[in-house]
């Protein structure tokens, strides 16, 4: 009987683990002071580089960020910030770093183990608010990608709302 309720017990156990730990993220909702989500002019540093449009559809804006409270992750260099912006709501922050092993190593302490996506070689921690993207791009500098589905959603539903206009105008 202690046999099998053993596994259970323990399985339980780790799904809590991961529970928690992705309650982390969906806390910190972005990189040290930038928030998925907030206005991308209210970010300290923030200069837009250029407007495009994000899969030739989206209106979105560029932003690059360069702040002296950003430009470590403990002992680690941040060379670069750029930030992607949705009607001023921040859908997306990239953050490309030196390569040091220990910054994985803190993120798994944080977040719990991650997955692994083989077809584009990278790690990620996935919640229905947040994703957070790990991945090596070279042999000297790692990429961290934090990106908001909550405002992802909302572009989608603006342009069914625009199809759904020109319908109705018919």
């Amino acid at each position: 009987m202690i046999r099998a309720i053993l596994p259970v017990l323990f399985l339980l156990m780790v799904s809590l683990v991961h529970a928690q730990s992705i309650e982390e993220l969906e806390k910190r909702n972005g990189f040290k002071g930038i928030q998925l989500g907030a206005v991308a002019d209210s970010v300290k540093g923030s200069k837009m580089k250029k407007e495009f449009k994000e899969k030739d559809v989206y209106p979105a804006k560029l932003y690059s960020v360069e702040h002296t409270d950003y430009e470590k992750i403990g002992e680690v260099k941040v060379k670069d910030i750029e930030m992607k912006a949705y009607k001023d709501l921040i859908y997306e922050i990239t953050v490309t770093t030196e390569k040091d092993p220990r910054l994985m190593k803190a993120l798994e302490s944080l977040y719990g183990k991650a997955d692994y996506d083989m077809k584009n070689q990278l790690y990620f921690w996935k919640s229905d608010r947040i994703m957070l993207r790990f991945k090596a791009t070279g042999k000297h500098e790692l990429i961290l990608e934090y990106t908001s589905p909550v405002v992802r959603n909302m572009m989608k539903e603006d342009k069914e709302k625009k199809v759904n206009d020109i319908a109705n105008d018919f």
